[in-house]
């Protein structure tokens, strides 16, 4: 989806250079320019349904593509500071209207894309850092990233437009669309519905304190203005998506690893899926529209990435929300466990090749199976009735090194009881993903 426009740079972000161990260092960039573009093509065969409703996967044979390329821009206007712009292009065309899954099958597929390229300016953000002592740590140039260094005690904060997930959540093995699983389950938290604009992006600001191997980091950002919309709510005090994460960096048998703990609130106007039953006529479907209040929601999650050798790692999530209300930026689910594993080429002498294995299994709350089951929409999910089963997903993808600035990708997703629903499926779907980025 949307979401998964990330930037390396929740653990290694960029401060005033100092002197301790200056030669081991890399020199301190004023400013860097990067690009990438990335093309996801998928396709899916006719598969068994009994009944189709108005938000359903469609059962017959499909494709769908998306494309998007950005730059990036980056200047340090003053020691400590960072100033990044990124401009975007994207288009696409997703299948079934981008309905009918919880855990969506592209990453890259934005939720207001067409088959019209559509400019507008991704992120404008400003990263201030203040180090506060300890080791100095190098920091490679990168997209939304000066190369330079950082203390290991540090301050940093950010704040401008945005993604959320550019800080937050951020699994070294399962986060990136462009690079890793295409899976929107596997790109974030399932159950955290984080605040984004249709596109991904939202306005806000967070504060990271790094200290060792700790780090904790809490942020504030705007949802928008409705369900999935595109346009924000600015009232920023009234409505928002706060979040808080605590992080920990480890060595387990000599190898490294990262737990996160993650809680999340989300406070808007939205529609109560039991008060959406109890307001509708009898022989009426129930309608979430017809009740939004001022509400929150509130969830978490616990994330894992552990390097289990030289060239193999693992990584687990698992996440839940109160799921008493609707979907409000991110995607229909409410309670997810994923675990997965990559394994570099090197392994059998492709250096430049990745082979990722995961597993997922998503679910709904039970007041949201009674409401979907009485023939409710949500705004990706709704077959008119719910014959309920968790959604099971696998997906592997192999992706092949092609130089040192792209690589070609072949992806499989299997997807059991999508939508949550033992009547429909499964549906297997496979893809082709291209990106280069310099």
């Amino acid at each position: 989806m949307f979401r998964c426009f990330t930037f390396y740079a929740a653990a290694w972000l960029l401060a005033a250079p100092a002197c301790s161990a200056a030669s081991d260092l890399p020199a301190t960039e004023a400013w860097n320019a990067h690009v990438q573009a990335t093309y996801v093509w998928q396709a899916k065969p006719a598969f068994d349904a009994a009944y189709s409703g108005p938000a359903s996967l469609a059962p017959w044979r499909e494709t769908g593509y998306s494309f998007s390329a950005t730059a990036a821009f980056g200047v340090r206007p003053w020691p400590g500071a960072e100033l990044y712009f990124d401009p975007e292009v994207v288009q696409g065309k997703a299948m079934s209207g981008l309905h009918g899954l919880g855990g969506m099958t592209n990453g890259e597929q934005q939720k207001t894309s067409g088959t019209n390229p559509t400019f507008y300016r991704a992120r404008l953000f400003l990263r201030q850092t203040w180090n506060l002592g300890g080791d100095m740590q190098p920091v490679e140039s990168d997209m939304n990233q000066l190369a330079g260094s950082v203390a290991s005690r540090r301050v940093v904060l950010t704040a401008g437009n945005l993604a959320v997930s550019d800080m937050f959540d951020a699994n070294s093995q399962a986060h990136d669309a462009r690079s890793q699983f295409l899976n929107w389950a596997l790109l974030a938290h399932g159950a955290w519905d984080f605040a984004a604009d249709a596109r991904g992006y939202t306005w806000g600001a967070a504060l990271e304190y790094y200290d060792g191997d700790w780090a904790v980091r809490a942020g504030r950002f705007l949802l928008p203005r409705e369900s999935n919309g595109l346009p924000l709510d600015r009232h920023i005090f009234r409505h928002y998506g706060d979040q808080v994460e605590l992080e920990h960096h480890h060595t387990w048998m000599g190898q490294a690893g990262t737990v996160r703990v993650l809680a999340f609130r989300d406070r808007a106007r939205m529609g109560s899926f039991r008060d959406a039953l109890a307001s509708a006529a009898p022989g009426e479907a129930p309608d979430v529209g017809n009740v939004r209040r001022e509400r929150s929601k509130t969830g978490f999650g616990v994330s894992l990435d552990q390097a289990v050798g030289e060239n193999a790692a693992v990584f687990a999530r698992a996440s839940r929300n109160d799921g008493q209300s609707e979907t409000y930026a991110f995607a229909e689910i409410e309670r997810s466990v994923s675990v997965g594993a990559t394994l570099q080429g090197a392994m059998w002498g492709r250096g430049g090749d990745t082979l990722g294995i995961a597993a997922v299994a998503n679910g709904l709350t039970r007041a949201h199976r009674d409401y979907l089951a009485a023939g409710g929409v949500g705004a990706f999910i709704g077959d008119g009735r719910l014959d309920y089963h968790p959604e099971h997903i696998a997906e592997v993808y192999y992706k092949i090194g092609l130089g040192q600035h792209a690589a070609l990708s072949l992806d499989w997703q299997h997807v059991a009881n999508p939508a949550y629903n033992g009547a429909r499926g499964p549906v297997d779907v496979f893809g082709l993903r291209l990106h280069g980025q310099y």
